[in-house]
């Protein structure tokens, strides 16, 4: 009786919450501007959300101090570098699942999404272990200090746990997007963000029978909601109304299939890791310079991870859009879309690099319960970083293209060169420096930014990613 209770309400809730199935007008006819903005702003109000859960423990965690904060910080790197593993199969069902939508191929549609769903499962299980398994090495091959390493290890090993759920919501994501459902999520991910504010304080402060978790509580709060999130996710791919029609019935792997998606979302996955591998060797570099200098940078990057969504919210939408619209052999709307999406990006992301070099103090002060020589450093960070912005936008937007059109060996062979031949040269050469000290980790991200920008305009450019045909 109290199964079939959880049952209703879990039908209860999700009908209650996701819209019913509507008509959706073509992606690949009509104005390409309003479908562009009709796809990024869900996607990036999702992602907004989902970066939520870093600034909501981010703002409690930072009520108990520098430690605590360099403590959280140092995990998020590495789990970044861990969802990037296997990140690959869900660039791939993006792509395969924009292309068939737009060639009208409706049960290659759901075949991609159950094949990529089942693998991307399987592969999360066997990276949470084994990154739980390895986390005190990890941090000790990032010098952390002695004096945050058991709450870091405690933090992390909560977040490695999780890892499996988050896979989940993540790939549901990506299938969606490529159908152009881009609503649902964004639901989800307020739902859970609105649960992620009010454990948080929960877990990490206590309250009556529940005890004060300190650091921990945030990582708890987090797998709680990312449990949640996965558990809706997958009630909406094989029960809910989009265009999915997901079954286990006589389910096996299609190995073409699955060799194919990982050619596909391979050099994606190596493009995410190596850029994630970059942070997490950023994080040791600034370490080095001690605790608050470490807090400092966290504190930054972690607000750099918030001003990026609204061009990653662009990279996604251009990839859908540019994938549906190859699928249906219209290369001039998916040209033009990359055009509008890098402009809309290079404006916009200027724009709020504006307001945070203004509202510098204030921003880091919000993050930061530390001492006005900690704060300082953070504000550095921000305003060095901040005109730049611009660049970054206008470069993701065109790696849309690069992704939406099969391309993702382009894609990852400019994060290649942005992060490792780039930023972390220029920050580990210009950091020794005695007049620079860990100011030359500040400048790194302004050149890797404009530098890359230039380089993938020219690439875009040549018009070499429009030859590509997966469908």
């Amino acid at each position: 009786m109290n199964e079939i209770f959880k049952l209703s309400f879990l039908r209860y809730l999700l009908h209650s919450l996701l819209p019913m199935k509507r008509d959706k007008k073509s992606l690949t006819e009509g104005s390409i501007l309003k479908a562009l903005i009709a796809l990024s702003f869900p996607i990036i109000g999702a992602n907004l959300l989902q970066t939520g859960y870093q600034l909501v423990d981010a703002f409690w965690v930072g009520r108990l101090g520098t430690n605590a904060v360099a403590a959280v910080s140092v995990s998020y790197p590495v789990n970044f570098l861990m969802i990037s593993l296997s990140s690959g199969f869900a660039f791939a069902g993006t792509i395969l699942v924009a292309q068939y939508a737009g060639a009208k191929k409706l049960k290659m549609v759901n075949h991609v999404a159950i094949q990529s769903l089942i693998m991307v499962l399987l592969m999360s299980v066997v990276l949470s272990a084994v990154a739980y398994m390895l986390s005190p090495q990890i941090l000790h091959w990032l010098g952390v200090e002695q004096e945050i390493f058991a709450e870091a290890n405690l933090f992390q090993r909560i977040i490695f746990v999780s890892l499996v759920f988050n896979f989940s919501f993540i790939m549901f994501q990506s299938l969606l997007r490529g159908v152009g459902e881009v609503r649902i999520p964004l639901y989800i991910n307020a739902l859970s963000l609105s649960l992620n504010f009010l454990l948080d304080p929960l877990f990490i402060y206590g309250w009556g029978p529940i005890p004060a978790y300190g650091v921990a509580g945030a990582a708890y709060s987090t797998l709680a909601t990312l449990c949640l999130s996965a558990i809706l996710g997958l009630y909406v791919l094989f029960y809910g109304k989009t265009d999915f029609k997901l079954t286990l019935k006589k389910f096996k792997f299609d190995l073409p299939l699955l060799k194919s998606a990982f050619k596909l979302g391979m050099p994606s996955s190596l493009e995410i890791s190596a850029r994630a591998l970059g942070l997490t060797l950023m994080t040791g570099i600034a370490a080095k310079f001690g605790t608050e200098v470490l807090a400092a940078y966290g504190v930054g990057a972690r607000l750099i991870s918030f001003v990026v969504i609204v061009g990653l919210g662009l990279l996604r939408a251009t990839s859908t859009l540019v994938g549906q619209n190859i699928g249906a052999q219209k290369m001039h709307r998916a040209e033009r879309t990359t055009n509008y999406a890098a402009i809309i990006a290079f404006c916009s992301m200027s724009l709020i690099g504006i307001g945070f070099f203004v509202f510098a103090e204030p921003i880091v002060r919000t993050f930061l319960n530390g001492s006005d020589e900690v704060v300082g450093m953070g504000v550095s960070f921000i305003q060095i970083t901040a005109p730049t912005f611009g660049f970054m936008g206008a470069q993701l937007a065109m790696i849309g293209a690069f992704r939406g059109s099969g391309n993702t060996m382009q894609s990852m062979l400019l994060t290649i060169i942005g992060i490792w031949v780039i930023q972390f040269p220029f920050a580990w050469i210009v950091s020794r420096m005695e007049s620079m000290n860990y100011l030359g980790i500040w400048w790194s991200f302004p050149v890797s930014y404009v530098l890359p920008a230039i380089i993938t305009f020219i690439w875009f450019k040549t018009g070499a990613w429009k030859k590509k045909r997966l469908v």
